[in-house]
């Protein structure tokens, strides 16, 4: 069972190393299409691709006298590149344009392994939904009993709302693909718009459209949304499996390794940690989203509120969505599915969960709706312990009138549901890893 978090690509990420890494590179590129533009030496340039280096604790310590750390990063590069060419570092730029550049960049970085978690999952998924077509299961309405479902026929729709939740991360990294490279409010007074075109084609990117200092909020609002609207389609998911593994209900388990323990105080507990785990997550990442939406709304061309929150709620946002995917995929791999009890609690409804199909026989057999409903109500609501609608049928003086005991025989079959059920699951959805070509982006690799 996999019970840790063994994935270290997306706090990689998200560290120090991996953004100053991904800032250099923007600023590396930003020379070198200067020189090719013929806006600073070709010879600075070299020297720049060359010789740009930074070290976090120089830029740490720098920071202590800037208050910046932007400036901080750009001294450091300054000074391994050499006083000669070193002032065309970050020439003409704001720093928004190199923070906000390299921000997108590495959305795109860890978009590329959210994706990757989520086809992971899809197949977790799809396969048991194949394994569990025909597992037959009480199906639940208000936390009572419905109609006759399957265990696969559940799941179908939690893969489905995984397809839906993979197609809303695309739209939303393929909108946070953005190269800013327009200046201090906007305008390109210090470099022409081509640079910034041509920047971001190197870069994959593409350039925003009207920006202010910052690219516009609203494309990072998306992305933090689409991240909560996958971690809440695992909260509904988790909280059906934990629903399911009630102790009255026992349906299914998550997996128990050996000398794992469920209470400090009660030996015999199971409990279903992982999925109470990602329930709790969910709420957290829902709280992040509407940060985001406050990050929309700056001062003017910019003001620095939003930056503070960005340091928590992207790295955070995307570790934990990477972590949530990971783990339930581990509880699905892991799941002991208890058929017998299914079917048990199935039949433990005394008959109850044909009543939708009795009522349409009766109107097929002559009687107002109102009238089959009245009746099917009056008996399923007299029986009593260890009774069975089926019985009360045939019994009952006015309703046996209008059934043949084969035809009562015939709407108490569960099996009955299989054959629309299992033409619906040849109907899954296709899921939109295909897409990861329209990010231009790279699959991570599992450690």
């Amino acid at each position: 069972m996999i019970n840790r978090y063994t994935r270290h690509e997306m706090a990689f990420i998200w560290d120090e190393e991996n953004r100053f890494s991904t800032m250099k590179k923007v600023e590396v590129t930003v020379a070198q299409v200067q020189a090719r533009m013929k806006l600073i030496p070709r010879a600075a340039a070299l020297s720049i691709l060359k010789k740009a280096k930074f070290q976090v604790p120089r830029i740490h310590e720098l920071e202590q006298v800037t208050k910046h750390d932007t400036m901080a990063f750009v001294q450091s590069l300054m000074e391994s590149v050499g006083p000669e060419h070193g002032k065309y570092v970050h020439f003409g730029l704001t720093s928004s344009d190199v923070v906000d550049t390299s921000l997108s960049l590495q959305i795109g970085q860890a978009g590329a392994l959210v994706l990757q978690d989520l086809q992971d999952l899809q197949k977790t998924v799809k396969k048991l939904v194949k394994e569990h077509a025909v597992t037959l299961c009480l199906g639940r309405t208000h936390g009572m009993a419905a109609e006759p479902t399957t265990f696969g026929y559940k799941l179908a729709g939690f893969y489905s709302e995984l397809v839906r939740c993979e197609e809303r991360l695309i739209q939303a990294l393929e909108s946070n693909r953005i190269c800013k490279l327009s200046g201090a409010v906007g305008t390109f007074s210090s470099l022409p718009e081509d640079l910034e075109i041509k920047v971001a084609q190197e870069l994959g990117l593409k350039p925003e459209h009207f920006a202010t200092q910052v690219i516009p909020r609203d494309r990072h609002a998306q992305i933090i949304t689409s991240l909560a609207f996958i971690l809440s389609s695992l909260e509904r998911l988790a909280v059906e499996l934990r629903h399911l593994q009630r102790t009255e209900v026992n349906e299914v388990q998550e997996g128990f390794s050996q000398g794992q323990k469920g209470s400090s105080a009660m030996p015999h507990k199971k409990n279903p940690i992982s999925s109470e785990n990602i329930t709790g997550l969910a709420r957290l990442l829902r709280g992040y989203m509407l940060s985001s939406f406050e990050n929309i709304a700056l001062w003017h061309e910019r003001d620095i509120s939003h930056s503070s929150v960005e340091r928590v709620i992207f790295p955070d946002g995307f570790i934990l969505a990477d972590y949530a995917l990971v783990r339930m995929r581990g509880v699905l791999d892991n799941l002991i599915v208890n058929k017998k009890r299914m079917i048990e609690n199935l039949d433990s409804t005394q008959g109850l969960v044909y009543s939708s199909h009795l009522l349409l026989r009766l109107v097929e057999k002559g009687l107002t709706r109102e009238q089959a409903y009245f009746h099917v109500q009056r008996l399923s609501h007299s029986l009593k312990v260890g009774d069975h609608l089926k019985k009360a049928i045939l019994q009952d003086r006015d309703v046996k009138k209008l059934l043949k005991p084969s035809e009562v025989e015939e709407i108490f079959q569960a099996k009955r549901y299989l054959k629309s059920i299992k033409s619906r699951l040849q109907k899954l959805p296709v899921a939109s890893v295909s897409k990861h070509k329209i990010l231009g982006l790279k699959k991570g690799k599992r450690k």
